[in-house]
Formats: C-alpha cells, sequence, structure tokens
C-alpha cells in the first residue's frame, strides 16, 4: 500500500473511532443529562404522549392529564388552578419546559421513575398505555385556602409547617397565575399569556414563599438575635437589660430608635428582657449584638437555615445573613434591617423550631409518591435539620412570643380556642412601605403548626399579618 492511501486508510479510522466515541459519550454518558434537559422538545413530547401521573392534595386531584385529541394525547389540567400554582408550576409544549412540582417530580409523574420501573414492564408485556406514578402533598386545603383567602390578592405570602415533622401544610405566593393558560396547545395563546405575566408589575410567576426578591425579616429576626442573648449571654426573660430611647453604635453618628420613636418599658433606660421583647424595643437589640459577637449571632441564624441550601423539593433560595462588616452593621442585622433577607419559609422554619422545642425539621411537600393505581411507593420520613437552640432556650423564647400576643402587638392573631405565641416584623424597605411580618404558632404541648406571613408594602406588621396568621391557624387548629 502506498503512503497516501496509508494516511487516508489512518485518517478513516480515525474518524470512525472518534464518531464511535462521540457516540457512545452522547447516547450513554450524557443520556440522563439530555433527557432531563427542559430544552429537549422530544423529551417534553414523549412526556406528553404519557397518562401523566396526578398530584394529589388530600385525596383529591388537583393536577390531572385529561384525553386531548391530537398527536399528544393528553392535556395537563390544573384544577383550583390560582390556589396551588406556585406548588405546582405548569408542564408546557409551547415553551418546552415545565416549572414547580411538575419539575421537580417529573420522573414520577412522567413515569420514568426506577421506582415505577415493574409498572413500566407490566406495561409492556399487556400492551396498555404508559402511565405517571402520583404524587400526593402534605397540605392541608383548609389551611391552604384560609390562607390564599386571607391575602386577598395582596403581594406577600404565607407558609405553615408541622412542627414536629417538618410537613409544609400550606404555601401560598399572591398574586398567583393560571397554569391552565400557559399549559395550553394554543401557542400563540400560552405566548401571549406569558407575556402578559412578565409584564405584570405585580409577577404573578414568582413564588414569593420559597424564591424572588427576599424579604428583610424585620423585628420578627429579633427571635433569633434574643436566642443568642440566652445562649450566648446568659440571659432569661426576667434579665435586666439597657433600653435607651435611642442608641448610636460605634462607629457611626446614625441613631436608632425603636418603632414609632417612644420609649421602651417605663422610660427608665432599662427594663426587663421580656418586656424590651414584648414591645419589640429596637435599641436593647442593637445594644447587645455587640455583646454577642457578629460570628456568634451569624452562627445561631446558619442554625435555623441561613445561608444554607435547601429543597422541599422545589429549590428553596438561601436567606442570607453574611458576616456583618462592622458595629454598625451589626446593630442593624440584629433587629432584621440591613444586610438580612429572608423567605417565608425561613421565618417558618424559626417560629417551628422554637414551637417544636428547640428541634428543626426538614420541611417538605411531597408526603407519598404512588404507583397509577394508587399504591404506595414511598413515603416520606420526617427528618432532623438540627438543634439550633436547647430545650430550655426554646421554652423561655415560647413564654415571650406568648406576651406578645397576650400582651403586645400580636394580639391580633390571637384565638380564644388556643394560646398563641407569635412575633410581629415591620421591615424597613428603601422606596416603599414597611413590609408587614408575622410568625406564630400553638403554644401548647404538642403544637400542630408554625406561619409565617409577610405582606409585601403592608404597613404594621401586627394589624397587617396578624389577622392572616389567625385565619392559617385557625384553619388547621379549629378543624
Amino acid at each position: 500500500m502506498n503512503p497516501p492511501i496509508r494516511k487516508l486508510t489512518a485518517v478513516v479510522i480515525v474518524m470512525f473511532l472518534t464518531l464511535m466515541l462521540a457516540v457512545t459519550y452522547i447516547q450513554f454518558f450524557r443520556a440522563p443529562e439530555l433527557n432531563a434537559d427542559q430544552r429537549n422538545v422530544r423529551t417534553l413530547y414523549r412526556e406528553y404522549g404519557t397518562d401523566r401521573g396526578p398530584i394529589i392534595v388530600y385525596g383529591t386531584p388537583i393536577v390531572t392529564s385529561e384525553p386531548y385529541d391530537d398527536e399528544l394525547n393528553y392535556l395537563r389540567t390544573y384544577h383550583q388552578p390560582y390556589l396551588y400554582a406556585p406548588i405546582t408550576g405548569y408542564f408546557s409544549t409551547s415553551f418546552n419546559s415545565m416549572t414547580g412540582l411538575e419539575r421537580a417530580e417529573n420522573s414520577v409523574l412522567g413515569g420514568s421513575d426506577s421506582s415505577l420501573l415493574s409498572q413500566r414492564i407490566e406495561d409492556l408485556i399487556t400492551g396498555s398505555q404508559p402511565q405517571g406514578g402520583a404524587v400526593s402533598l402534605t397540605i392541608d386545603p383548609l389551611a391552604q385556602e384560609a390562607a390564599y383567602n386571607a391575602l386577598n390578592g395582596r403581594r406577600g405570602a404565607v407558609v405553615a409547617i408541622e412542627p414536629s415533622t417538618g410537613k409544609i401544610l400550606a404555601l401560598v405566593s399572591t398574586p398567583s397565575f393560571d397554569p391552565n393558560t400557559l399549559a395550553t396547545r394554543d401557542a400563540a395563546s400560552a405566548s401571549a399569556q406569558w407575556e402578559a405575566y412578565n409584564s405584570d408589575p405585580n409577577k404573578p410567576l414568582i413564588n414569593r414563599a420559597i424564591a424572588g426578591d427576599l424579604y428583610p425579616p424585620g423585628s420578627t429576626f429579633k427571635v433569633i438575635t434574643t436566642a443568642a442573648m440566652i445562649e450566648v449571654l446568659g440571659m432569661d426573660e426576667t434579665t435586666e437589660v439597657e433600653a435607651p430611647f435611642s442608641y448610636a453604635p460605634p462607629g457611626t453618628t446614625h441613631e436608632i430608635f425603636n418603632s414609632g420613636q417612644v420609649h421602651c418599658g417605663n422610660g427608665s433606660g432599662t427594663t426587663t428582657l421580656l418586656t424590651a421583647f414584648t414591645e419589640s424595643c429596637n435599641t436593647t437589640f442593637a445594644i447587645y449584638a455587640s455583646e454577642i459577637g457578629g460570628e456568634e449571632l451569624q452562627a445561631m441564624a446558619e442554625g435555623f437555615g441561613f445561608n444554607a441550601e435547601l429543597s422541599i423539593p422545589l429549590t428553596v433560595t438561601p436567606s442570607q445573613f453574611p458576616a456583618p462588616a462592622d458595629e454598625a452593621t451589626l446593630a442593624m442585622d440584629a433587629i432584621g434591617q440591613r444586610d438580612i433577607i429572608a423567605t417565608p419559609l425561613q421565618m417558618a422554619m424559626v417560629a417551628a423550631a422554637i414551637a417544636n422545642d428547640g428541634v428543626l425539621m426538614q420541611p417538605y411537600l411531597v408526603n407519598e409518591t404512588l404507583t397509577a393505581d394508587l399504591e404506595v411507593l414511598s413515603t416520606t420520613r420526617p427528618r432532623e435539620l438540627g438543634e439550633p437552640i436547647s430545650a430550655e432556650t426554646a421554652q423561655i423564647l415560647q413564654t415571650m412570643m406568648v406576651s406578645v400576643v397576650n400582651h403586645g402587638s400580636g394580639s391580633y392573631a390571637a384565638l380564644s380556642s388556643t394560646q398563641i405565641a407569635g412575633k410581629t416584623g415591620t421591615a424597613e424597605v428603601a422606596g416603599a412601605q414597611p413590609y408587614s411580618w408575622f410568625i406564630a404558632f400553638d403554644a401548647v404541648d404538642n403544637p400542630q403548626v408554625a406561619v409565617a406571613v409577610v405582606v409585601e408594602e403592608g404597613g404594621y406588621g401586627g394589624p397587617v399579618a396578624g389577622p392572616i396568621a389567625q385565619a392559617v391557624l385557625s384553619a388547621v387548629i379549629d378543624q
């Protein structure tokens, strides 16, 4: 064989080997990644060709696949769409995308999950139409509806958690949207609705409960600062603390005042920690932040879940407590302002851990996964995330939060049937009216629910967010 032919043969062999390696790599090693890519149109068409499984709340499907007369056979249909859209998300061929639980639980709903292998084999043998599995949620429909109705379309969110397990009983974000308008086969209509949702200044596609632009938690963060005052500084509710009319942190002339620029306690400049907490005295918590120290306060916040990745299985944007740059920053951080931002889910977790005697449970939305015949495949087991505070510290905080409801600004969440513990928050936001916060739980031996509420530009937390929390607490406790 002459040299030119040998060279050509070598090049052809190398080209074939390269092609074989590329095909092997793409079809074997990258196949799972490519199949999962939401831009993969073939994957989405295959999903729509399957009788996709339902999403279920308390035994009732809130999302189903209905027969549809086209080549894809089924149309995803959302029942009570505005109530559950932030949880379910949407599944759309028009945009070749899926969001919310439709994406997070896609392998079960679409029937490709390994736990459904025996079902797929049975369908293959019998020639039955392939079916996806079902996902049953932890949501309490009464709590979900109470939260949605109480928000009444205002920009805000509510999260309710069962403290002992971490089950999410309500997860509401308003204003909401209708997933049916994005799941429609009419691509032009879906695109027009998509543009309308995205241009809406109220941002209905944002899940305010777990993502989007996070919120300064305001005075609700004082429960974390108080926890540090108890555990780091050795205080309790009877400890005499400084409570001046105003306070300028070291390194700045900027003064911090109490809300409404009022005196704390009797105006003497000192009071008990219980009174400072009940009256939410800014100066007290700003002063003692420097004694706690930035690292200790940050560590306490991180114990409750700040700065941590979290999946419920929806992806949660981490709440943030960056290391304070100086004493002035630390003082503002201690009252939930400056650099502190949080999701309503995060603050519900804080309330739940206090209610659960200091034990923080992993929050979760999926109670069970099921076969197409509704046989149980898996059940989520409650799991501890940690113990940010001792049981003794939790009991002191419980006492002080009861005082807020019985003698302070938390009276708007009180129930005649059950003792409620809570903490209000009024978060200052540049260029806007204050955001209203409330966190609460039923202060009993085995609390049923912890809740966090935020209303954007609502004003004072007690009269605005308190009644919303009350409605959710009542829906769970009094049913």
